[in-house]
């Protein structure tokens, strides 16, 4: 039976929804296999012959071939497959085009909707497989639509949600409008991979800093760790195995061009970059930044830090609300008490001699 619009329609999906041919071939074969047993009981065991060269397909019974035959549905008895080859033994299989005349009319609905059930299957296994490699990167899409719970965005050959715990404070999301969104999360549903994105996730500003900063991207600079309060505060951690690169500077850019940009993306929020040391007394010191840093005690045992900075130092240190020593905290990993250098003498922390 020749079909060109199987042909055709086997190439469109091979190349406009990127259906790899042996995926399709096996769904086709199982719908035509499936619409012959529902419309011809006449043969217990079939196989469909595909041609895609010429877009023909044939229904071939499979029987075996025996003395005596007690199941005309599943047999064929020797006598009878000799006239058509005169190889055949008992034990074989009888093979024979079966193809009813009206197959077409009669079986196209039903191979149809089982052929195209397969596909959707296929199609959402492919894009499981295309979003799944993409969790924890950033990728780019369309705002679609905005309710009360979710912002849809669309990545092309499907959307992303952003709820309302994953968007970021000080941004509009507005409908049309190109956005970059961190891949959280990807689900395989019945309806095919839901994808979680985030605008507040710590991952976003570390993919961001890769696109901006060259240095990162080849490995010459590190990342160790982010702290973010997204929308308002963040704090990212470099260091580089060659002495001679300057990992604070190679993210900040000439004249903060790197930072501005990632600064930028995420509509004003500002960003701390500090480096990396391996001595928690130096990392701490670090990570408070921009306050001063008279002296850091450390607790290895309860991983934490004891931090003295200078009385007119002391509210930078902590921060509005908290949200310096908070995020130095985060980021370095370790507990961090904060007191002022009146309050550390007055304590016996430091000396007096200690300025």
């Amino acid at each position: 039976m020749k079909s060109n619009e199987l042909l055709l329609a086997i190439e469109y999906l091979e190349k406009e929804k990127r259906i790899p041919r042996e995926v399709l071939i096996d769904a086709i074969e199982a719908a035509l296999i499936t619409a012959y047993k529902k419309n011809y009981d006449s043969a217990k065991n079939v196989r469909i012959e595909l041609n895609l060269d010429e877009g023909t397909y044939k229904v071939i019974s499979r029987k075996d071939v025996v003395e005596d035959v007690e199941d005309y549905k599943g047999q064929v008895a020797l006598d009878t497959a000799l006239l058509s080859n005169p190889a055949y033994e008992i034990g074989d299989v009888y093979e024979e085009d079966v193809t009813p005349r009206d197959f077409g009319r009669v079986g196209a609905q039903a191979a149809k909707q089982a052929v195209m059930q397969r596909l959707r299957d296929a199609e959402r296994g492919i894009l499981y497989d295309e979003f799944i490699d993409k969790e924890d990167d950033i990728v780019t899409g369309v705002i679609d639509r905005v309710d009360h719970r979710y912002v849809y965005v669309n990545l092309g050959r499907t959307e992303a949600v952003l709820s309302e715990a994953e968007r970021s404070p000080n941004e509009q999301y507005l409908p049309n409008e190109r956005i970059k969104v961190y891949v959280n999360k990807v689900e395989q549903t019945t309806k095919g991979p839901q994808i979680f994105v985030s605008r507040t996730h710590p991952g976003l500003l570390k993919r961001l800093f890769e696109q901006e900063v060259p240095e990162i991207y080849d490995g010459t600079v590190i990342v160790k760790s982010v702290a973010r309060e997204a929308g308002d505060r963040s704090k990212i951690s470099v260091t580089s195995d060659n002495g001679d690169i300057d990992a604070v500077g190679a993210c900040v850019g000439a004249k903060g061009v790197r930072v501005e940009a990632v600064v930028n993306e995420l509509g004003g929020e500002k960003i701390d970059i500090v480096e990396w040391d391996e001595d928690p007394r130096v990392f701490v010191r670090n990570a408070l930044s921009p306050s001063q840093v008279v002296e850091v005690l450390v607790d290895e045992e309860n991983q934490s830090t004891t931090v003295v900075v200078p009385d007119y130092q002391l509210s930078l240190a902590i921060g509005k609300r908290g949200q310096n020593a908070r995020l130095a905290a985060k980021l370095t990993g370790w507990k961090i008490d904060i007191k002022s250098e009146s309050d550390a003498r007055e304590a016996g922390i430091i000396s007096t001699e200690e300025s």
